[in-house]
């Protein structure tokens, strides 16, 4: 997680000083990486990390957090011409579009 970390802060400009938007990083990208996760695994995995492939989207899904963040549930606001809409309140499906969930036989 520590280049994620790197990356994520210097995606969103966030100073290395800025101890209290670096703790809120980290949980956003604990968040990404359990949602990641919960689409790699649906029926549940001992898996903790990550795959490779998809640490690109954990860095997404927790830029979008970040971003989103104090207007989480919104679903339209609209003022001075500039609109705004989510697909849901949640992660955008489009965002765990690509990750293939893992099944096996039980």
């Amino acid at each position: 997680m520590a280049n994620t970390l790197t990356d994520l802060k210097a995606l969103l400009g966030i100073d290395s000083n800025d101890t209290e938007s670096i703790s809120q990083l980290e949980i956003y990208l604990r968040i990404a990486e359990r949602k990641v996760l919960n689409r790699l695994y649906p029926f549940g995995s001992d898996n903790e990390f990550v795959p490779k492939k998809y640490e690109h989207k954990v860095l997404e899904i927790a830029q979008y957090l970040y971003l989103r963040r104090g207007s989480e549930g919104e679903t339209a606001h609209s003022e001075n011409g500039v609109s705004r809409s989510y697909e849901d309140a949640d992660i955008p499906k489009s965002m765990l579009a690509e990750i293939v969930p893992m099944v096996g036989v039980v």
